[in-house]
């Protein structure tokens, strides 16, 4: 659940986020762009891509790899890589089914032609784990009925909106293949369109904190866990880029905690609660420390 005292510690962040960005685009430009392999290595390894992040990060380079890598997972990783890029300079992207459908085209381009930028046919069922997804012939309508749903829903809290959406969209399952990628790239579209920096939906960690939410959503209704994990990614976002933004000094986690004589566990758990501003840079625990 989204507590007012959570709101409020996004509100604050998010007013000196806007106060600082103000002049240093050109800063947040380059965040984004060395932000941009781990985005792509999550969000493609939630889906089993082999890829790590440093092979990501080379195919993204366009440098020599040192094992064989799938012709598919090269794509996958190029073509998500493309669609984020695209969706940069398009902070204000209408979520429509006719947008989703060509952001999927360019997502599944050169993967799978046949179903690449369009939602299922008729006979096209799929399932996820226990879950059989709606009939196609539903999928079109059940698509504008969430959006519309979105956009109308002005009473409620932000990111409870985005939370419903995701799980709404990932139980109607619009495509053949592709929904989890296109699922996360929504989300960020969404906290763009509000001005906030995009979250990157952690591969490690996923069948103990991602995967349970759609249980949950689907057996019970309820959508708390996963409004509280957007939470923490956001809070831990907009952290990032303060902290470079406020011209800090970014150390490991681990020298602060040395440097400090602090408790290393409650001082990781600190972060993982985001009651520190700390954040995680290639999977790696950091924080921002004054220079004085």
């Amino acid at each position: 659940m989204i507590t007012q005292t959570k709101k409020e510690n996004l509100f604050k962040l998010k007013l000196e986020y806007e106060r600082l960005r103000a002049t240093r685009n050109d800063l947040l430009k380059m965040i984004a762009e060395s932000e941009l392999p781990e985005m792509v290595y999550n969000s493609n390894a939630i889906e089993n891509s082999t890829l790590t992040l440093k092979e990501t990060e080379k195919i993204l380079l366009a440098q020599a790899l040192m094992r064989e890598v799938s012709l598919r997972e090269t794509y996958e990783a190029t073509n998500l890589a493309r669609v984020i890029k695209y969706l940069w300079t398009r902070p204000n992207y209408e979520l429509s089914v006719e947008n989703f459908e060509l952001l999927h085209q360019m997502l599944l381009g050169g993967i799978n032609d046949d179903y690449a930028g369009r939602i299922r046919c008729t006979g096209e069922y799929v399932r996820v784990g226990w879950h059989i997804a709606p009939a196609p012939e539903l999928v079109k309508s059940m698509l504008e009925n969430i959006i519309n749903q979105y956009n109308s829903d002005d009473d409620k809290y932000f990111l409870e909106k985005i939370t419903r959406f995701h799980l709404q969209f990932e139980t109607i399952h619009p495509f053949c293949d592709g929904n989890g990628r296109m699922g996360r790239l929504i989300i960020n579209l969404q906290l763009a369109t509000l001005g906030y920096p995009p979250v990157i939906i952690q591969n490690k960690g996923k069948r103990e904190e991602y995967y349970p939410i759609f249980d949950e959503w689907r057996d019970k209704h309820k959508s708390d866990k996963f409004s509280d994990y957007l939470y923490l990614a956001l809070s831990e976002s907009l952290n990032k880029r303060l902290a470079y933004l406020r011209g800090s000094e970014i150390v490991k986690l681990s020298d602060h905690i040395k440097e400090n004589a602090l408790n290393a566990s409650a001082t990781t758990n600190a972060a993982k609660r985001q009651t520190i501003p700390a954040f995680r840079q290639e999977g790696i625990w950091r924080i921002g420390k004054s220079i004085s």
